[in-house]
């Protein structure tokens, strides 16, 4: 197809007629893999006689063409677009690129990114030379446009891929330095001329970061080694302190604000200060330098970093002579300045300038101000966003303004806090002599931040700490009925910041703390927001919740009211604060408050999924937030477990829906939510049933980073709804458990199958997954599903023994993580206590049963140099394998030979005699810790107490913790080691007593007396467990 005929269907692609617009796109289509046309398309688009729509079809047809086409996923099939024509390609788009208006080269300039990334080196080894050629003659701009593409090429790549960037380096950065030589020398620069300065800064620190690495280790930054020569690192900054120094060009700035600091001159300002910035973070210390960098760190402080420091402090007399500077680069200088306080030889520059910089630039900045203003009066969410919002406070003037006085306080307090606490409490005390219409409001507002801002400093600094709850009264809490709306806002905060402190006369903390209640009621929103926030700080701290209980209807009211208009996360902070202060007095709050949670929840999301760009985290974050706050909900209720059935409806759509790819992002607090629902609902509802193949699916698809969280769950499924579990074919729950734990745990998922019909097909049908993908740390909650089913399903799973035990065999072969290993063996334990014949005939069959117990026997004997057990080290792992080993002694003779009996009976003893010492020193430890809480005067508030916490409801711990899960603490309450210990062998004398005198006649005298000990422990064991069972009936009773 010839130019004008492509023209013509290019230009019928953009007819308002839709016929006529799909037959060009089926002509496109039909003629795009003809030979030349790619570079048909771009002869179009760098044509400057046809019209820009046409080359602007043109340029996304073929950059979508390019995308899909230069470079197939699959390395086996070929590629569409002939090598001649791939060639013709390479050749002219390079000088395209910078022939064509911008908005058509941001579509070649991603071209451009595909075809490098795809042929830089090997197929196109002439690029660097070509980038050099022109960074060295009239095509700069393109050389550098390039040349950025090609530097991000190597981002976030490994050392070794890493490799071609050193020639980049060396090839590129004299020319680099020549040009930015020139352009710095231009008298009355142009626009077009900081553009070039841009893209050289860009290049620089791509290339830098791409050479170091440091896009993946951001704390290991470095610089390229041809910078450490030091007349060329000299050559570089003599530029970068020029840029520096010199003022941006008065002429052609953007009146606009937004426009104005995404003007060329100002970026370039902005990215000088960033360059230097880095430098200094990296090279002004000398306590983190390797030694190779000490030298090259002591030259650039001795010559550089004071000149920096002077041309920062020399910028910012721009905004104290009322000038402009963009916020992100006033942000910037004064990180800079923070982190020259602690160093001597910085301070010292500072210090003549430093009353100057503090009195008349840093505290201004954190004045309110018309900016403040207008947004307060024309757009009050976004101010409430930006206030709440922590990427704004990497821009923001006022934050590195509140930052730097608090570095100054801290690390140069002596000679500086008292002097700025004596400026702040001048313009209080000037505040209060004006008149209402004159007073300074803004001012008043820059003090109350700086006393908030530095409240840890002077909680703990004498005078000041005993004047605290004064100057609160005299200062801050007067401004809550203040005309002026920010200084309500303000005063709320500062309250909040100072609510922790001991009030000497309790009404002064009973009147702020309805004042930050009264201002949940304000006509301005700001207002009401920080009044939550000061909130939180006041329930927390509050003596008496008499204070609070009143009034908690309608605080609640104001809460939701607020949430209606406002997603941010502190507002569900505060809310979760007072759930769990007031903890159970909260049931008949509960209902209503996930009910309005929920309708946050789903506001959010909606924000959430409306957000395209990304740019607004904070409906994600309040989401969350709202998720949490159920949780705390549900858990301040959990003794009243009749309402579980009465909130069940209002949280299933969440469940349902967010345990679906839908709820990636929330997919661990929606996990807590089923948590709960199903460990204290006094039944599990049909509907609650309907969660366990969502949950399934998400593990063997995507989430088995949340194994773990699904593991808690799964077990209250199947241990508190153990019938519906075992009966229910539709869907089969035993078959869905055993195809989750053998495809995602042991084997391949395209080659595992199981058929239970036919027994034999156990052995020949299954698959052991040959590859390591999934690690030990991956998969522990599998063993601990498999110990679930065997604990509760005693009798009733024997077809499951088998298929289980195999794969934990098989896994434990490779197993390399010992805790792995212990949960492995402990599988075998509890398929032991299960039914000990069964599991050892498999065993047998097998042919592992003698590798299996020397390995137990070998790992339960392990020890460290310090004596204690390498293996099995949780009271839970001992009590198991106890179980599981005792249940062997009550096999006949013909199972259990003479060797083999004794040597299980002294191993359980000894394991017996180390669960008892284990579980007493426990009880000891939390004895010590109930009273060392009773000396300190705290009250736990319900926080320790066994009931309703997370180690209750199935949270295990970490390797080597006590904690045990749901299912293990009510195997606990069914079974006692001891007890069965004892019982065990009693059966074992009375049915065979020559068996039982041989075995106790060959006991060493060691094991004679840990049997005595168990003996009496058991005897103990039992009365403590009918005690316990009686204060249960009577507790139940009354």
């Amino acid at each position: 197809m010839d130019l004008p005929s492509l023209a013509v269907i290019l230009r019928a692609a953009l007819s308002p007629n839709p016929d006529e617009r799909k037959a060009a796109e089926d002509s496109l289509n039909q003629f795009q893999y003809t030979p030349q046309h790619t570079v048909r398309l771009l002869q179009i688009i760098v044509d400057g006689n046809c019209d820009m729509a046409v080359r602007q079809v043109a340029s996304i047809h073929f950059k979508n063409f390019i995308a899909k086409n230069w470079s197939p996923h699959d390395p086996e099939e070929q590629s569409k677009i002939s090598p001649a024509d791939k060639a013709l390609v390479r050749e002219n788009i390079l000088v395209f690129v910078v022939q064509v208006p911008p908005l058509l080269r941001v579509q070649l300039g991603e071209c451009l990114k595909t075809i490098i990334h795809a042929d830089y080196p090997e197929q196109w080894p002439g690029l660097l030379h070509w980038v050099k050629h022109n960074l060295q003659d009239q095509q700069v701009y393109g050389a550098l446009f390039v040349l950025r593409i090609l530097a991000r090429k190597y981002e976030f790549k490994s050392d070794d891929e890493r490799t071609p960037v050193h020639l980049i380096v060396e090839e590129t950065f004299p020319p680099l330095l020549n040009i930015f030589n020139k352009l710095v020398q231009i008298s009355n620069p142009s626009l077009d001329v900081a553009e070039l300065i841009k893209l050289i800064y860009c290049n620089i620190i791509s290339l830098h970061l791409e050479l170091t690495g440091a896009h993946l280790f951001p704390s290991q930054l470095e610089i390229p080694k041809q910078l450490f020569d030091s007349n060329l690192f000299n050559a570089w900054m003599v530029l970068f302190l020029n840029i520096l120094e010199r003022p941006v060009p008065e002429e052609g700035q953007p009146a606009d604000p937004d426009q104005r600091k995404s003007w060329g001159w100002w970026k370039v300002k902005k990215w000088t200060v960033h360059i230097l910035n880095r430098l200094y973070t990296r090279f002004g210390d000398m306590r983190i330098q390797n030694p190779e960098n000490k030298n090259f760190a002591m030259m650039f402080q001795k010559s550089y970093a004071g000149k920096i420091l002077e041309c920062h402090l020399n910028l910012l007399n721009v905004i104290r002579a009322g000038g402009y500077l963009p916020d992100r680069v006033i942000n910037l200088v004064l990180q800079y300045l923070s982190n020259s306080i602690s160093k001597s030889s910085m301070y010292q520059l500072l210090q003549p300038r430093l009353d100057v910089l503090l009195f008349e630039i840093i505290f201004p900045l954190m004045c309110f101000n018309d900016n403040d203003q207008r947004l307060w009066d024309e757009d009050p969410h976004e101010y409430v966003r930006k206030g709440y919002d922590i990427i704004e406070d990497l821009y923001s003037p006022r934050t590195a303004a509140m930052d730097f006085v608090s570095e100054l306080v801290r690390k140069r307090g002596k000679e500086n806090l008292q002097k700025f606490i004596q400026y702040v409490v001048e313009i209080l005390k000037r505040y209060d002599d004006f008149p209402v219409e004159q007073k300074p409001y803004r001012q008043k507002d820059g003090a109350l931040l700086a006393i908030g801002a530095l409240c840890d400093k002077l909680k703990q600094t004498a005078p000041y700490k005993s004047e605290l709850e004064r100057m609160l009264v005299q200062y801050v809490f007067s401004e809550f009925n203040s005309p002026a709306g920010h200084l309500r806002a303000k005063a709320a905060w500062v309250a909040g910041q100072y609510a922790h402190i001991e009030f000497s006369d309790q009404n002064n903390f009973r009147k702020a703390l309805h004042s930050v209640v009264a201002g949940l009621r304000d006509p301005e929103l700001p207002v009401r927001v920080d009044s939550v926030f000061a909130l939180r700080s006041f329930v927390e701290a509050c003596k008496d919740l008499g204070e609070i209980r009143p009034i908690l209807p309608q605080l609640l009211d104001e809460f939701f009211k607020l949430m209606n208009e406002v997603e941010n996360e502190d507002l569900v902070f505060t809310l979760e604060t007072i759930v769990d202060k007031f903890g159970e007095e909260m049931a008949p709050y509960a209902f209503g408050l996930c009910q309005n949670l929920a309708a946050a929840f789903w506001k959010c999301m909606s924000t959430a999924e409306n957000d395209e760009e990304g740019d607004d985290p904070g409906g994600a974050l309040a989401a969350v937030g709202c998720l949490r706050a159920i949780s705390t909900i549900l858990e301040s209720v959990s003794r009243l477990p009749h309402l579980f059935g009465q909130i069940e409806p209002t949280l299933l759509p969440i469940m349902r829906r967010m345990l679906t790819t839908d709820g990636q992002e929330v997919f661990e607090e929606v996990l807590e939510i089923v948590s709960y629902m199903t460990f204290f609902s006094p039944t599990l509802s049909l509907d609650m049933w309907s969660l366990w193949p969502l949950m399934m699916e998400a593990l063997s698809d995507w989430a088995i980073d949340f194994f773990p969280n699904i593991l808690v769950p799964l077990d209250n499924y199947i241990s508190r709804s153990t019938a519906h579990f075992l009966t229910c074919k539709d869907p089969d729950y035993q078959q869905s458990l055993w195809k989750m734990i053998s495809s995602v745990s042991f084997y391949n998922p395209a080659t595992c199958h199981l058929n239970l019909v036919d027994e034999s097909a156990i052995i020949l049908q299954y698959d052991i997954m040959s590859d390591n993908n999934l690690e030990d740390g991956d998969i522990e909650p599998a063993p601990k599903l498999i110990e679930v089913v065997f604990q509760n399903c005693k009798g009733q799973v024997d077809h499951w023994v088998e298929p289980y035990l195999r794969i934990t065999v098989e896994r434990l072969r490779r197993a390399e993580k010992p805790y792995f290993k212990c949960l492995l063996i402990q599988v075998i334990a509890n398929a032991l206590y299960y039914n000990p014949s069964l599991t050892l005939s498999i065993l047998h069959k097998l042919g592992v049963s003698a590798e299996i117990f020397n390995l137990w026997f070998q790992m339960i004997q392990q020890v460290k140099k310090s004596g204690v057990r390498t293996n099995f080290k949780r009271e839970h792992d001992k009590k198991v394998c106890c179980l599981g080993l005792t249940s062997l002694l009550a096999l006949p003779a013909d199972q259990l030979p003479v060797e083999a009996l004794g040597r299980v009976f002294r191993v359980t003893l000894e394991l017996l005699a180390a669960y008892k010492e284990q579980v007493a020193e426990a009880a000891k430890e939390e004895e010590e810790a109930e009273d060392d809480d009773v000396m300190d005067g705290f009250d736990s508030d319900g926080e320790d107490e066994g009931d309703g916490s997370d180690k209750e409801m199935g949270v295990d711990e970490e390797e080597g913790d006590d904690a045990d899960s749901n299912h293990l603490n009510r195997l606990a309450a069914r079974v006692d080691p001891f007890i069965l210990f004892v019982d065990t062998v009693k059966v074992m004398q009375a049915s065979d007593p020559s068996r039982f005198q041989n075995l106790t006649q060959a006991l060493e005298f060691q094991y004679q007396a840990l049997a005595n000990g168990v003996a009496q422990h058991a005897d103990q064991r039992r009365v403590e467990i009918e005690k316990e069972k009686l204060e249960k009936a009577a507790a139940a009773s009354s």
